[in-house]
């Protein structure tokens, strides 16, 4: 997956695609893989990197929802935990069972919990994982070591998925892309073509070169997640805001406080929240929040009482208690959700998706989660389809396997998440054995996967690179920014870039990473917005 050949792919296009594609996240990339299999003609823009947002800044989770059982959405728990089971076939490189054990310290949890995640068992039918039952006190410590044992009386296992978000996104491209899908990251849809009142395409601009160009398109989706509204509104000045914007924020910890195999999960918070404290690449994922924001931002920062309240209740179910200098690393994410009733209480919004179609033919998507991404690619093809007036075809991803797919086991620990492609990176090294060194010594990624980013996986930048190829800045941001030099030496090489550029490169990352620095507050409270 090269970045030039995409360009060459699209500008010398001499027909209208059947769908162009309008954003790069989890739902963008699942409609592309998605009308590529059934055999469409297909393009896909992202204006930033691949999952440069909220698909990136996940707690990392494939799962049925509890929280959605607990209030009754009975259907989405069903759905997501049919996508669950599809998941784990069609991508096992990258999602793996995890148990969960929710700790009780009152003695009528037990049971409560443990009919709940019966429940849950049931709905998951013979796509479940491993059945749920009710634990001893000791069973709990045993699997929970570090878990707060003053007044606990016990315990409830359960199981759900686990998987790496931004990866999957990048193999979800490179799916898309070895069905005959057109995919480009680093440029813009900065407007939209009509004919006779209807959308024939979009103008991008390749935000590398800056030239502008015209994609003719038989039906244009929007797939922009928190962004929707800015392109409705291109399509139809006064159009409504679709979405509510709410953001979660999630703490990074050393394994040395969760150094088991499974994960905590407390059902109900202070603000009545369902958090989760997750083993995740040797540290431990602590989230998350739920906060209504009135910004869209790429780069969101957290909110002082937003860092407290994960903090606090860290503490309060940790025998351990974690202080500032122990976070690794915070980051924060929007969510879209689908906007109705009091916007002001995003938890009570809709994680249903919903696609909409205008007057003259855009068709928006919003909504859902990473769990249920391959059902709302289905639904919103299904849509687009009869929009761009192409023959109704048969969804083939129920069982379509994903890039990198492999049950082979893979010895060295950080190659695991590229699956298949591990070999690759192999024989680079065997070829080049100075890039067996490692990015960092607080960093498990080496330099040959650096240079995989930049031939197979249209890495264009330091940040691609560190915060999503690699997830580095999500698991130890100063370490991430001392090895930001190398990087970028690596990648001018393999980019044709010069000493200038990679200068640029280091001094951008620096500034967006203090912001993940959970102790930097000068740079906490930046926030960086929506490129022009």
């Amino acid at each position: 997956m090269q970045r030039a050949t995409s360009l060459d792919r699209l500008q010398s296009a001499t027909e209208p695609f059947d769908m162009i594609i309008v954003g790069g996240g989890a739902t963008g990339l699942g409609a592309a893989v998605d009308a590529a299999a059934r055999g469409h003609r297909v393009v896909l823009l992202e204006q930033e990197d691949f999952a440069k947002a909220t698909s990136s800044r996940s707690t990392k989770l494939v799962h049925g929802g509890v929280r959605y059982l607990r209030q009754g959405n009975i259907s989405l728990v069903l759905e997501a935990l049919r996508e669950r089971g599809r998941l784990t076939r069609n991508a096992p490189h990258l999602v793996r069972d995890l148990a969960f054990v929710i700790p009780n310290y009152q003695w009528w949890e037990g049971p409560f919990y443990g009919i709940g995640m019966k429940v849950y068992d049931q709905l998951a039918g013979k796509l479940g994982l491993h059945p749920s039952r009710i634990l001893s006190r000791e069973e709990t410590i045993e699997l929970i070591p570090t878990v707060e044992t003053e007044h606990l009386t016990g315990g409830v296992i359960y199981h759900d998925g686990q998987f790496d978000d931004s990866r999957l996104a990048v193999n979800l491209a490179q799916t898309a892309e070895a069905l005959g899908a057109v995919v480009l990251n680093y440029c813009s849809s900065v407007g939209l073509i009509k004919e006779a009142g209807q959308i024939a395409g979009v103008k991008a601009r390749d935000r590398e070169s800056g030239r502008e160009f015209e994609i003719r398109g038989r039906a244009v989706i929007n797939a922009t997640g928190i962004f929707i509204d800015d392109l409705r509104r291109l399509d139809e000045p006064k159009a409504a805001e679709l979405v509510a914007v709410s953001q979660g924020i999630h703490v990074v910890l050393p394994k040395s406080f969760l150094p088991g195999d499974a994960a905590i999960m407390i059902p109900k918070t202070a603000d009545g929240r369902v958090l989760f404290a997750v083993p995740w690449h040797d540290c431990v994922v602590i989230g998350t929040t739920d906060t209504p924001m009135t910004q869209r931002l790429l780069e969101p920062r957290a909110l002082d009482e937003e860092r407290d309240f994960v903090m606090e209740h860290a503490r309060r179910y940790l025998a351990k208690d974690p202080t500032e200098t122990d976070v690794l690393s915070i980051f924060a994410g929007l969510r879209p959700l689908v906007k109705s009733g009091d916007a002001s209480n995003t938890a009570a919004l809709s994680r249903d998706h919903t696609i909409v179609v205008s007057e003259s033919g855009l068709v928006t998507i919003t909504g859902g989660k990473w769990t249920t991404y391959r059902k709302m690619a289905e639904d919103v093809i299904d849509h687009a389809e009869m929009v761009a007036g192409v023959e109704n075809r048969r969804c083939h991803t129920e069982d379509l396997q994903i890039h990198g797919w492999t049950r082979a086991a893979i010895p060295e620990k950080n190659l695991r998440p590229y699956g298949a492609d591990a070999t690759h990176i192999s024989a680079l090294i065997r070829s080049e054995p100075a890039l067996a060194a490692r990015l960092h010594p607080d960093l498990p990624y080496q330099q040959a996967e650096v240079i995989w980013h930049a031939r197979n996986e249209m890495a264009r930048t330091v940040e691609d690179v560190l915060a999503r190829r690699t997830r580095a800045l999500l698991l130890n941001a100063r370490a991430s920014i001392a090895a930001a030099p190398g990087v970028a030496r690596l990648l001018a090489r393999e980019l044709s870039r010069d000493d200038a550029w990679a200068s640029q490169q280091v001094a951008q990352y620096t500034a967006l990473a203090r912001g993940y620095v959970f102790t930097d507050p000068a740079s906490r409270h930046e926030a960086l917005g929506s490129p022009a």
